[in-house]
């Protein structure tokens, strides 16, 4: 009887650890439904850059919206470019990147002390210092001609050194 009891209380705790082991009914997953995407109208564009050029279709500095300057003032018997030139042929070297429809003729002047041919040669030399930085900056060559007027074309008339110093230059002109 012994026996049987155990055997008895044996199956009665089996019984309840399966009862308490037991597991659920697993409930179905739904899945959600997702919802509905919202409408989303397309930002405005964005307004449109300032311009590059003025009125008269010269490009403009970015920073200031003025036009930049295209005279490039050179000392005597020199055709080296300065410093401050350099920083506005850098943006005019920009712009020309950018619309490769444009070009410029690039004019080559001198003082008028040398002679006709000597300044001829030297005003060459100014418009090419010019052509050869815009080059090297990326411009192509077809969109730049050179002329050299030598002394023909003083921007001052007169015979002092503040007079011949406006006249030893190079003028970029647009078309």
């Amino acid at each position: 009887m012994r026996h049987a009891f155990r055997t008895l209380f044996v199956a009665i705790l089996a019984g309840a650890l399966l009862a308490a082991c037991k597991s659920q009914p697993e409930e179905p997953i739904v899945e959600a439904e997702p919802e509905p995407t919202p409408i989303v109208e397309p930002a405005p564009p964005p307004p449109p850059p300032p311009p590059r050029v003025d009125d008269q279709n010269n490009p403009v500095d970015p920073s200031t919206g003025r036009p930049l300057g295209r005279t490039f003032y050179f000392e005597f018997d020199q055709a080296r470019l300065s410093e401050r030139d350099l920083r506005v042929l850098a943006m005019h070297a920009n712009y020309l990147r950018d619309f490769r429809n444009r070009s410029v003729v690039l004019e080559g002047h001198c003082d008028e002390r040398g002679t006709r041919e000597y300044n001829l040669a030297l005003g060459e030399r100014r418009a090419q210092a010019v052509q050869s930085y815009l080059t090297s900056a990326g411009v192509r060559a077809s969109q730049i001609d050179t002329v050299s007027y030598g002394e023909e074309r003083p921007e001052d008339p007169g015979h002092s050194e503040n007079a011949w110093a406006k006249n030893r230059r190079a003028v970029m002109i647009y078309r």
